[in-house]
């Protein structure tokens, strides 16, 4: 693997550490089909059958672009991968070893290649699908990561991935300041100093307040109507996310995977939409909402 820049370094060493911890994601079943209920609504707009039409005969190559231990892939994709597919797990990090263990539980024929997504040692149009859910923004420079990515994708391909949207404005200047103050800590260090952010979340979320606001406060961002008071510090404020049915570890989870990599972008759609055109990249589906912007794109 080349040598990577200090805040790839940084972020590929924080990534290994939380795919490391499968006992704050890969337990609980309700979290898990909901997270797959909300891949299903943004990628293929909450249609199985687009699903078993992407996979045609049973016989594509599939990427999962920034693995991690393979939790998006494995989770969307779960008995298509199991079957005549060709599976490849490529990261950065060390989650790669983690992701050989999944893969192995799962009966998924899968090889791993621990890798930038800039500089991916794979040859030219080797691929029938990438799927990069929510790594590209955690790249030096997701348009060149994006690039690289539709190289060894096929003519005719698709690609799928997620990147964060801007946020409002006072969001931004917070997560960037609570990053500011855990990004050069031990990963163990961090973890713990998010905790009392994620106990705060849990608070608000369990007030169950809901705030009626008669119009737009354009200034910072924030629209009119019913909004939960959790949700209105989440998107608005600072990141603290909050599930009812997932213990304070597993929320930390989140907000760990969000404070912590030092390379972090966010996107408009308009930059979205330009990063595809400059790869080659012809859109079919742009998704946006509150956390992000996912794209179904087309190789031509």
């Amino acid at each position: 693997m080349n040598q990577l820049s200090d805040t790839q370094a940084q972020t590929s060493n924080i990534f290994g550490y939380k795919w490391g911890r499968r006992e704050t994601y890969d337990t609980g079943e309700s979290m898990t089909a909901d997270t797959r209920h909300w891949y299903l609504e943004k990628y293929f707009d909450g249609d199985e059958a687009r699903i078993d039409a992407l996979f045609g005969d049973g016989s594509k190559v599939f990427l999962d672009a920034g693995c991690g231990s393979g939790f998006s892939a494995f989770l969307l994709f779960d008995r298509h991968l199991t079957g005549a597919q060709r599976y490849v797990g490529v990261d950065v990090s060390s989650a790669v070893a983690v992701g050989k263990e999944r893969a192995a539980e799962r009966g998924v024929d899968a090889a791993f290649v621990q890798a930038d997504l800039a500089t991916l040692p794979m040859p030219d149009a080797c691929v029938d699908i990438v799927f990069s859910e929510g790594v590209l923004h955690h790249t030096d420079d997701p348009a060149v990561s994006l690039r690289s990515l539709v190289r060894i994708l096929k003519p005719g391909g698709t690609a799928l991935f997620y990147v964060y949207r801007k946020k409002a404005p006072i969001r931004e200047f917070t997560d960037d300041h609570i990053r500011a103050q855990i990004s050069h800590l031990d990963p163990d260090d961090a973890w713990e100093k998010l905790m009392p952010l994620t106990r705060l979340g849990k608070q608000l979320g369990d007030l169950k307040v809901t705030l009626d606001l008669p119009e737009d406060i354009d200034v910072i961002g924030v629209k009119k109507g019913e909004i939960d008071l959790q949700r209105l510090f989440y998107y608005y404020i600072f990141k603290c996310f909050y599930r009812p049915d997932m213990d304070p570890q597993e929320m930390n989870h989140i907000n760990f995977d969000w404070f912590m990599p030092l390379n972090c972008h966010r996107m408009t759609v308009e930059e979205v939409r330009a990063m595809c055109v400059a790869a080659g990249l012809t859109v079919d589906r742009l998704h946006e909402d509150g956390s992000g912007i996912t794209v179904a794109a087309t190789k031509g």
